[in-house]
């Protein structure tokens, strides 16, 4: 039996909504815009979605069944643990971890049929000793590092490193990829392509899957030719271009998948002078009507966007007042006259006039939808909805 529970609070009137229906809209939408800038003569590269962290705070587990059934042919994680929670729920589609695997996890990664990045000799060792104990053949990717400096053997060593791992008989190399840093600068971006290129133009590539291209990288030409993209927030409908940077790229039609959404617990009118929420940092100017929602910071909704952001009733605006508190978060409603206990309030999404943007609260806290995506898993019940 698959189990797709989480131990999450359900018991509670705030929730994130995930639209599933809009997943399928933009991988379809994704793959019409790749196909079209193709060159002529290369074929459709295969997808992989990458559900890190739990599809990016979407639920995984809920979004990989969709996605496989759109096309998607792999999954990128971060973690073997991620990789395994895929397994124990059916997922059979490859996995490939994309971060670094600690060697002593490279057993359950064998045994489970994940796939691992390895990119130093402590993992060819590794490798090695696992196999003469167990017989089990590590599938890997070997990680080059073309500029990211993070994890990755660097391109003047990959080359020898590459060509060891072939002749091996205890590694079942599946494939090479690397990461961009800046896809938005042509700089750097070039830079890397280059570094990228001189290694796969200087290997044997028969039956390898190489890939470089993410959720941004996806719509310029490859460094070379490519046989997988990796897709990650586009997925979910949010951009992944830097918000007011004109680097050129157009990107598909996408709809975002995550709402955020909250039922009134509470409404009390407090007069002129009166203040909301600890510390004050909100005081009436005229008499107010107050409504308080059951979610706050310990949701993921930062309290740094206290005093700052709107959200809809009733389709229409209002204003959140006072301070983010670690449950609870207040609004004037003094604009919705007809709001009562129990209405619904809108803080991300579509509500029946506006559309509230997580890129907006992004923009608030100086970071990206990304981080702000992962964030409200923590007690939140997701509802999927298509």
């Amino acid at each position: 039996m698959i189990n797709r529970s989480l131990p999450v609070n359900k018991l509670r009137d705030a929730w994130v909504e995930i639209n599933l229906g809009n997943i399928e809209h933009n991988i379809n939408s994704i793959k019409n815009q790749i196909k079209e800038n193709l060159p002529e003569g290369l074929k459709m590269p295969k997808l992989m979605a990458v559900i890190k962290a739990d599809g990016y705070g979407h639920g995984s587990l809920m979004c990989a069944p969709v996605l496989t059934a759109c096309g998607v042919e792999a999954f990128g994680v971060a973690s073997v643990d991620e990789g395994l929670e895929l397994r124990s729920n059916k997922i059979d589609e490859p996995i490939l971890v994309l971060g670094t695997v600690p060697i002593w996890a490279f057993e359950s990664a064998a045994k489970n049929d994940i796939t691992v990045s390895i990119f130093n000799t402590e993992h060819l060792e590794a490798a090695k000793i696992l196999y003469e104990r167990t017989k089990l053949k590590l599938k890997a990717h070997i990680k080059i590092d073309t500029g990211m400096n993070r994890i990755g053997i660097q391109t003047d060593k990959a080359i020898d490193f590459i060509k060891k791992v072939q002749n091996s008989d205890y590694i079942d190399l599946k494939g090479i990829f690397t990461h961009f840093a800046d896809v938005e600068n042509p700089e750097i971006l070039n830079l890397q392509k280059e570094n990228f290129k001189k290694v796969i133009n200087s290997i044997d590539t028969k039956n390898l899957t190489i890939h470089c291209q993410n959720s941004l990288g996806a719509f310029i030409d490859p460094c070379v030719k490519c046989d997988m993209i990796r897709l990650g927030i586009i997925l979910y409908g949010l951009s992944p271009l830097t918000e007011g940077k004109d680097c050129g790229i157009k990107l598909p039609e996408l709809k975002p998948v995550m709402g955020l959404k909250a039922r009134i617990t509470n409404i009390h009118t407090i007069k002129k002078g009166e203040g909301v929420s600890y510390g004050y940092a909100f005081v009436a100017d005229k008499e107010t009507r107050v409504a308080t929602i059951p979610v706050g910071y310990a949701d993921g909704v930062s309290r740094n966007l206290s005093n700052k952001i709107e959200a809809g009733l009733n389709g229409k605006k209002i204003k959140q007042i006072g301070r983010v508190t670690m449950d609870q978060i207040m609004f004037d409603i003094t604009n919705v006259e007809e709001a009562k206990i129990g209405d619904i309030i809108t803080l991300l999404g579509q509500d029946e006039n506006n559309y509230y943007s997580i890129d907006r609260w992004a923009d608030i806290l100086n970071t990206i939808n990304y981080e702000l995506t992962c964030r409200l898993k923590v007690r939140l019940p997701r509802i999927y909805i298509r």
